[in-house]
């Protein structure tokens, strides 16, 4: 199976990530999309990170029980901080007939090169990626490895936006799966 891996702190999930899993897992050559939900970010500081265990509920709470969409607390059992070529490889080794492939933003190819063992990376994978605005052509923009999606549907909304909007009272329930605007309500969280 050709499996893509999307990765991300989720705080909170939101309709955006799920519109790009949906996208990938429906209209690429890839049988599923498995949403990582990573514990931390080393190149982001994690001041308003909701504990692990609920953002790992709320993206199930998301995805509920679609069949070509997989959430994942693989990197909750790995070393941190996560790396991601850590999480690849520990993913190839674990499931060894699955081929993994990467998806990310085509903002992240203006720091790819900073991530640890970007090279690494490179030589094992295939890195799908979703455009964003404003972005600069990089090198790895031709990058044999690196395939550009331009038709993926693409949602203007963030998770900074939608804790700064919970924290405000402000109601942001149809950015969400309704489990998801419920979940948060209940335990007041980012309030």
């Amino acid at each position: 199976m050709k499996i893509g891996l999307l990765f991300g702190t989720f705080n909170p999930v939101h309709n955006g990530h799920l519109v790009i899993a949906g996208y990938f897992s429906e209209f690429t050559d890839l049988n599923e999309v498995w949403i990582i939900v990573s514990p931390h970010n080393p190149l982001k500081s994690q001041p308003a990170l909701l504990e692990d265990i609920h953002r790992l509920q709320l993206v199930q709470l998301a995805v509920g029980k679609r069949k070509k969409i997989k959430v994942s607390n693989i990197e909750f059992k790995l070393s941190r901080p996560s790396y991601t070529l850590n999480t690849l490889m520990h993913l190839k080794a674990k499931f060894p007939k699955n081929q993994f492939v990467l998806i990310i933003g085509e903002d992240n190819l203006e720091t790819f090169d900073k991530w640890k063992d970007y090279k690494k990376i490179l030589e094992g994978f295939e890195v799908y990626t979703y455009p964003r605005p404003d972005v600069a052509k990089t090198k790895f923009h031709k990058h044999s490895k690196v395939k550009l999606f331009k038709d993926v549907p693409l949602m203007n909304i963030s998770a900074t936006f939608i804790r700064k909007a919970i924290a405000q009272g402000k109601d942001v329930r149809y950015m969400m799966v309704p489990a998801v605007w419920k979940h948060i309500l209940d335990k007041k969280f980012y309030q």
